[in-house]
């Protein structure tokens, strides 16, 4: 019986070349179905709103809207949406003083935070075996999108790190610290997209730790940048 399993998950996801020892639980690895979805919980948590959950594809929970909402200033402090399953956690910046002429009387200065989300996977329990991950190294794809806010040069970050069984010991890592164009203002605030594939990343790959920062501020009212389609997936592929 486990060996149809087996064979299933063979020929379904092309894994002739991987290795495919016979003490896995076969059944429990075809019920995980851990390759090509998305392995972060509530990718999507911003509340955007239903009609702007959809692109010109239709109804796709996890893709988010072509252009991301302008909300209205929030309740200072407050950010609107569904953050279970992520870690959250602000860090209050200092005012940038630094392009004040001497003796100038500054009325009000915007002030910024960072709102940090963070969430670990750990493959083992979404249904990857460590044969696999030690000897094949099957392709692992990041990928993120982050509001075009023009509230700062600086309005995103995002640190991804393939950690081994610890959790702390750093295999392979990634990071995306992008700087925005503001002369090029425009209404129309658009998605921006993030990308990567870690392959070839060596043996010990037991959880992937994604984390990404996005840029508030306030001035006469408090905005934010979302994020939306944040996704970790596994393909069950290795570049050559």
């Amino acid at each position: 019986m486990s060996a149809d399993w087996k064979k299933r998950c063979e020929e379904e996801w092309g894994l002739q070349d991987a290795p495919m020892p016979n003490n896995v639980d076969w059944k429990s690895v075809y019920e995980a179905k851990p390759f090509s979805r998305n392995l972060l919980k509530n990718p999507s948590p911003y509340a955007l709103g239903q009609e702007d959950s959809q692109s010109d594809e239709g109804d796709q929970s996890d893709v988010p809207p072509m252009v991301p909402p302008r909300r209205a200033m929030c309740i200072p402090g407050f950010i609107e949406g569904d953050f279970s399953d992520w870690t959250t956690s602000t860090e209050d910046l200092p005012s940038d003083m630094s392009r004040i002429p001497k003796g100038a009387v500054v009325c009000a200065l915007p002030r910024y935070s960072w709102y940090t989300l963070e969430q670990v996977v750990d493959l083992k329990a979404e249904g990857l075996w460590e044969e696999l991950l030690d000897d094949f190294q099957p392709e692992i794809v990041v990928q993120d999108r982050y509001e075009e806010s023009h509230l700062h040069e600086f309005i995103y970050q995002l640190h991804v790190k393939l950690l081994g069984a610890d959790k702390t010991t750093v295999i392979a890592e990634h990071t995306v610290t992008p700087t925005e164009d503001r002369g090029a203002y425009s209404r129309n605030h658009k998605w921006k997209e993030v990308s990567h594939v870690f392959s070839g990343y060596g043996p010990g790959v037991r959880h992937v730790h994604f984390l990404h920062r996005l840029k508030n501020q306030f001035l006469n009212g408090f905005y934010t940048t979302a994020s939306s389609g944040s996704s970790v997936i596994v393909r069950p592929m290795k570049s050559p």
